[in-house]
């Protein structure tokens, strides 16, 4: 049986990812994406999952997943009965929603340190490469104007008006 803390836990621990209540549900997003949600009594949750897969996955274990609210099947969404998952499988849903968010490097840095917390950043006492500086452009000398907008070399007023 896992509980919304050790799913917090672990979503927390994911790079870009942040936690925000809306309308009295707890949801996890990257950006602006939604890749978990939970049920205002915090027993079901919602997570992304590929809508191709879905249905094998509910018809599979219906007393464990369950399809999104009719509203909601246009999404990539499934939701889940937190009682019934174990923490491997928690931990395994929760991954997969949030790698559908990130981008591929930013995941594949994650991974590859075997999900630890900080293992995708460099540690704090790795030399940082050094700021990027920009350059002034050159100024180029701009050819003399000619006809009605050209000026007079010594008042710097239109030839026209001399």
């Amino acid at each position: 049986m896992v509980t919304i803390d050790e799913v917090r836990a672990l979503a927390s621990t994911l790079p870009r990812a942040y936690e925000v209540l809306v309308r009295d549900r707890v949801k996890f997003r990257v950006g602006r994406i939604v890749f978990l949600a939970f049920s205002r009594d915090e027993t079901i949750m919602g997570f992304g999952f590929p809508k191709e897969e879905r249905a094998a996955l509910v018809a599979a274990e219906p007393d464990k997943f369950l399809l999104p609210s009719q509203s909601d099947m246009r999404y990539h969404w499934v939701r889940a009965r937190l009682g019934a998952l174990d923490q491997a499988e928690m931990r395994e849903l929760v991954l997969d929603a949030w790698r559908m968010c990130v981008p591929k490097g930013v995941a594949a840095a994650y991974l590859a340190g075997d999900g630890q917390v900080g293992s995708a950043q460099p540690p704090a006492s790795a030399p940082q490469p050094p700021a990027k500086t920009r350059q002034p452009l050159a100024q180029t000398p701009q050819p003399p104007r000619r006809g009605r907008d050209a000026t007079h070399p010594e008042t710097d007023l239109p030839d026209r008006l001399n």
